[in-house]
């Protein structure tokens, strides 16, 4: 009982402590995400609370909110116009209607490699892209990473050969690239929410499905599938933003501790992105071993090329600067 009282009055002091360094700061940021906090955008989201408060000196109080405990993505945009949180980071497909040009991630094989697509987003084409999220009323800072998409079916023909998808069903989230990608392999893309994809696999409404590692193996898809082959042909990823209402308010020296911790929590969170999807690639290989039910398939040079040359012509559908435009398309593959 006497060390019980001990951890307890520790923990009260330890608690007071952190409130009274909250209340003695000069700014309160709210960072809202949606997914739990082990996972690479939750651990970087501490990380750049962590690192911060340090560089500010305790000027700043960050209060990172994972799990949608105050917003989900769609909402978090108009609470940080509201200036009610002051810092999240949604995934692509929450800017459609605000900035379509963020659809540049998702077309396919636009990018040879993840070093490729970094450049991309911290060189011009990112710089561009930044621009645009803030002329809505908004401070962009950096992209983080969730990673590449693999394809998966349940045919019994693995995807090999561009035409091995034809007449197939697969899953799409709301986005005309991914519809026109389907649609030049001539198959069936069909627009799901993500929560319905697993059942939808194990009931046959459709066929295949495009995601990360981490997708397929957190959400069981490889459990209802057949084959999956590793593409790497399209990336999923987030835009950090900020309230420019509370941007402007900081002086200029906490803006820069904003940036050099915001541009270090960078670099680890493609760390974790990294190892994650590196692990849990090893975890779906794992289950397909053991199991006998799923085949993992990697292309070779020759095999991913066939795939670029049959989805690459729909690139030339979205050079309008209405959707994506010519030049971030251009830039992006123009990047060394």
């Amino acid at each position: 009982m006497i060390n019980l009282s001990k951890k307890m009055f520790v923990g009260t002091i330890a608690s007071a402590v952190l409130a009274t360094a909250a209340l003695s700061a000069d700014y309160t940021l709210k960072f809202s995400h949606v997914v739990s906090a082990n996972t690479p955008k939750g651990k970087a989201a501490d990380f750049f609370e962590k690192r911060l408060e340090e560089l500010s000196g305790g000027k700043i109080d960050v209060q990172v909110y994972p799990s949608s405990q105050l917003y989900k993505d769609n909402a978090a945009l108009k609470a940080l116009r509201l200036n009610s949180i002051q810092m999240a980071a949604p995934s692509f497909s929450k800017f459609g209607k605000l900035v379509p040009q963020l659809a540049l991630f998702d077309l396919p094989f636009l990018f040879n490699d993840m070093g490729h697509l970094h450049r991309v987003q911290d060189g011009k084409v990112g710089e561009k892209l930044k621009a645009m999220v803030n002329k809505k009323g908004f401070i962009a800072l950096n992209f983080w990473d969730n990673h590449f998409k693999q394809l998966s079916t349940s045919k019994n023909n693995p995807l090999i050969k561009p035409s091995d998808a034809k007449g197939q069903k697969f899953r799409i989230m709301s986005s005309k690239v991914l519809e026109a990608q389907f649609q030049a392999i001539k198959a069936n893309p069909q627009m799901m929410p993500f929560s319905e994809v697993y059942s939808g696999l194990q009931q046959g409404v459709i066929d295949g499905q495009e995601n990360t590692n981490s997708n397929i193996f957190t959400k069981k898809f490889h459990e209802v599938q057949k084959h999956l082959t590793l593409t790497n042909h399209g990336y999923l990823g987030y835009l950090v933003v900020m309230s420019k209402k509370f941007w402007k308010s900081l002086p200029k020296d906490l803006q820069k501790n904003v940036v050099q911790a915001m541009n270090e929590a960078t670099a680890q969170e493609r760390i974790y992105a990294e190892e994650l999807n590196t692990k849990q690639l090893g975890q779906i290989k794992d289950y397909a071993k053991k199991s006998g039910k799923l085949t993992v398939h990697t292309l070779n040079k020759s095999q991913i090329k066939a795939w670029k040359d049959a989805v690459s012509p729909i690139y030339s559908k979205f050079y309008s600067n209405k959707k994506i435009g010519k030049d971030l398309i251009q830039g992006a593959l123009n990047t060394k």
